[in-house]
């Protein structure tokens, strides 16, 4: 069984690219100028007004992996940091290099897949009429296929929900926001250029959702390992 973890980062696309109607859409329960702007920073989370910057996937077993993404200077760049390869494209690239990879996996493993990359990874690829290698959103009650952390800490919203960093804290592993860079941090990274930095966060969020599963499986698992 080949197991991956993904993860994705995404920043919103300019507001001002879209149309008079689209944007009175957007902003319609909006009361006053900061309810306009927090509306355009969850453009993030949301496939038709969002864009992904970085794309990445580790092996669980071979501790080997990669993290695809957006360069704006166009260039292709390829280089290696120990187990993790870096590969630079547009985001129709990263994404069909993302599905090339998935192809392979027999399970995936997520930290709120679910609800937020594997959503957007479909319909993105559907937007740029690339074709998906698996369905990233299985039969929700089942951890055959799709490992999503979160709802299985939360025993599918049972409790309370918390991030990847505050659960990391908890079960006593590294937590890739101890460096200093969130995801709130990614837009602002993105329009200064500093892409490999994106790249570096994802690969660290790779790393502790991995953990993370580790723990998992190991003490709250029954299904056999």
């Amino acid at each position: 069984m080949k197991t991956i973890v993904f993860d994705i980062e995404t920043i919103p696309i300019d507001f001002d690219s879209l149309d008079t109607v689209q944007q009175e859409y957007l902003l319609k329960f909006a009361e006053d100028e900061d309810d306009k702007e927090k509306t355009k920073d969850k453009m993030a989370l949301w496939a038709p007004t969002n864009k992904i910057v970085a794309i990445g996937v580790l092996s669980v077993e071979d501790q080997k992996g990669a993290v695809y993404y957006q360069d704006e200077s166009g260039d292709k760049n390829r280089h290696s940091e120990g187990p993790i390869t870096f590969c630079s494209g547009s985001e129709k690239e990263i994404l069909q290099m993302f599905w090339d990879v998935m192809s392979y996996a027999s399970r995936f493993v997520t930290f709120n897949g679910r609800g937020f990359d594997c959503p957007v990874l479909m319909l993105r690829s559907a937007m740029y009429s690339v074709h998906p290698s698996k369905n990233l959103v299985p039969y929700r009650y089942s951890t055959d296929i799709h490992v999503d952390l979160l709802e299985q800490l939360t025993f599918y919203s049972a409790s309370r929900k918390f991030n990847l960093d505050f659960y990391c804290k908890a079960f006593g592993i590294d937590s890739p926001k101890s460096n200093g860079i969130t995801g709130h941090d990614v837009k602002d990274l993105f329009k200064e250029g500093r892409f490999v930095d994106i790249a570096r966060y994802c690969a660290g969020d790779l790393w502790a959702t991995r953990e993370l599963y580790l723990r998992w499986k190991e003490y709250m698992y029954f299904g056999g390992r």
